[in-house]
């Protein structure tokens, strides 16, 4: 395997040689039985596309459909068109749609479980009165519906500009939810994956907001299939999921603590909707094959390796993070390009990409290690690295 240079601390360049094994995680294998697992799924961009930073982004649909169909193969679902796949940072509400009607399509047609995400991207930057937020959410939460996929509601930034008490969150879910078909996903978005949604359920102080969020799901619990928290707050999390009425699921989407989460205690679990299982999904599939046989231990040997990954990849800025999912993609081979919408390939230093192939290349989660050099040695070589 050829060694390559990569990015030093003192701002030199250090050697580095590649594992030569390939990935040992096959597709296949008993479907996931002890946890529900949705891994948030990037999209890919199409390369080719003459268009500017403005526009509208250019899907490569071919090759975003078949990462989703990798996924499924390993026995996860897919949650779509959420902030993995740059909602609000590239891919605009159209383009949402279309993913969504086409991977609720492809889900249909390859019996994959899918979840999509119900926001109000399709309103401009700026205050909107809360009717207009209502109904920017109805909006997509008919689309979503009609595709066939359960729906996620996401944190909205229209309404957390628009919102001025929690009664305000109170009566918008409340609304949504007594006209949902199907029992939703709620998902809490924290500040650090994207700072608009600052003071959500309309508290800055998360013990208020958690009242109001926990006021939604007891006002509701038919209406709910489960809550995703993404606030990177462990004891959190797990404090919120006690106090969850009965048959209410809570998806960890704590891309910094899974493992322990997922694993559970001796007063429940959280299942999981993760951007860190796009990158992982091989592995964590495996894992939680293991978890299904009831062996906590090994489920953990598989798992915990992954989180110094994670963790560099949801460094601060943590929205950030889905620049390192999309090099990891191109590295495994999943794609011929590293590009993505809104010219987000730029959004990370070369130091912070070549750590994360290192630490990828060191979990053997590449099929084809020397394919994985190859490709970092040619980014390497575009920012003026020598072999």
């Amino acid at each position: 395997m050829t060694t390559l240079r990569l990015p030093a601390p003192d701002g030199g360049t250090r050697a580095y040689t590649p594992r030569d094994e390939p990935a040992r995680f096959a597709a296949g294998g008993s479907p996931l039985a002890s946890r529900t697992v949705f891994s948030a799924a990037h999209v890919v961009a199409d390369p080719y596309a003459d268009i500017s930073p403005d526009a509208p982004a250019a899907v490569d649909w071919d090759a975003t459909l078949a990462f989703r169909r990798h996924l499924w193969s390993h026995g996860l679902g897919v949650a779509e068109a959420m902030d993995t796949a740059q909602r609000g940072m590239g891919l605009d509400w159209a383009g949402a749609a279309e993913l969504i009607r086409r991977s609720a399509a492809e889900a249909k047609a390859v019996g994959g479980r899918i979840a999509c995400g119900v926001g109000t991207d399709q309103l401009a930057p700026g205050t909107h009165s809360l009717d207009r937020v209502r109904a920017a959410y109805e909006e997509q939460l008919a689309l979503v519906e009609e595709s066939g996929s359960q729906a996620i509601l996401m944190a909205s930034r229209a309404l957390a500009a628009a919102a001025t008490t929690p009664d305000d969150y109170l009566d918008v879910y409340a609304h949504l939810l007594r006209q949902s078909a199907e029992p939703v996903v709620l998902h809490w978005l924290g500040p650090m994956f994207d700072p608009a949604l600052d003071g959500y359920w309309g508290s800055a102080d998360l013990d208020a907001a958690t009242e109001t969020f926990l006021q939604v799901i007891t006002d509701h619990p038919d209406k709910v299939d489960g809550i995703k928290i993404s606030l990177l707050d462990a004891d959190r999390e797990i404090e919120l999921r006690r106090r969850l009425p009965k048959g209410v699921r809570c998806y960890t989407g704590d891309d910094f603590n899974y493992p322990e989460l997922i694993a559970g205690d001796e007063q429940g679990f959280s299942h999981a909707l993760l951007g860190i299982f796009d990158p992982l999904a091989p592995l964590a599939a495996e894992a939680v094959r293991v978890l299904d046989t009831g062996d906590t231990q090994g489920f953990r040997d598989l798992l915990d390796p992954t989180v110094e990954l994670s963790r560099h990849l949801f460094q601060t800025p943590t929205r950030f993070y889905k620049t390192g999912v999309v090099l990891l993609a191109w590295l495994a081979g999943h794609q011929d390009h590293f590009t993505m919408v809104g010219g987000l390939q730029s959004a990370r230093s070369l130091p912070h990409l070549a750590r994360a192939y290192e630490l990828a290349d060191g979990l053997g989660l590449f099929p084809d290690p020397a394919l994985a050099a190859a490709r970092m040695a040619s980014l390497l070589s575009v920012y003026g690295v020598d072999r």
